[in-house]
Order: structure tokens, then C-alpha cells, then sequence
């Protein structure tokens, strides 16, 4: 359960970067409004998951899925660069993030 808290809260890692750059430095009401909730949920599902997961591999994974999850979105939905070594750089990151989870 602690690891499944931990992905979703990834995950809203993720939602809440996407909104912090929608929000335009917090001058647009509902974009800044889905970064707060998405932050706080963030947040507290990750102190939840850290219960049970150490906080150096809890951390390197939610951070790695949020950095992997928010330059996906960039290079398909914001027009962000999306060349072989970015590409590659994400995979290599992926590639860290589940070395975690299985050397856990």
C-alpha cells in the first residue's frame, strides 16, 4: 500500500509542476488553485508512504517519477525540446527509480 501512496503521490508531484507553470506566477485563479491541492496531496501521501519505505529510497522515487512524469508532459504537450539524449537521460532515470524499488 506505502508504495502505491508513493507513485500516486508522484504522480501529483507531477500535476502540481504542471500547474505552477500554468498558473503564471500564481496570477491564474484555477491553475494555482490545482497546485496548492496537488502539492499538499503530494506531500502528505509521501510523509504517509514514508512510514513504511526508507526516506532516501521514498524520496529518489518520488522525485524521479514527478522529473520523469513533468519533462513527459513538457516535450508532448508544451512544445518542450524531445531529442535521443533527453529521451535517453528520462530512461536512465526510470532505470534508477526501479533499481530502488527492487533493491529495496
Amino acid at each position: 500500500m506505502s508504495w502505491l501512496l508513493l507513485i500516486l503521490s508522484g504522480f501529483l508531484e507531477t500535476a502540481w509542476a504542471v500547474a505552477l507553470e500554468k498558473s503564471e506566477g500564481f496570477s491564474r485563479p484555477t491553475p494555482t488553485v490545482v497546485f496548492g491541492v496537488a502539492l499538499l496531496a503530494s506531500m502528505a501521501g509521501l510523509g504517509l508512504a514514508l512510514r513504511d519505505i526508507p526516506v532516501g529510497t521514498g524520496y529518489a522515487v518520488w522525485t524521479g517519477i514527478g522529473a520523469v512524469g513533468t519533462a513527459i508532459i513538457g516535450m508532448v504537450w508544451l512544445g518542450e525540446s524531445h531529442n535521443i539524449m533527453r529521451i535517453t537521460c528520462l530512461v536512465l532515470i526510470v532505470a534508477g527509480v526501479v533499481g530502488l524499488k527492487v533493491f529495496h
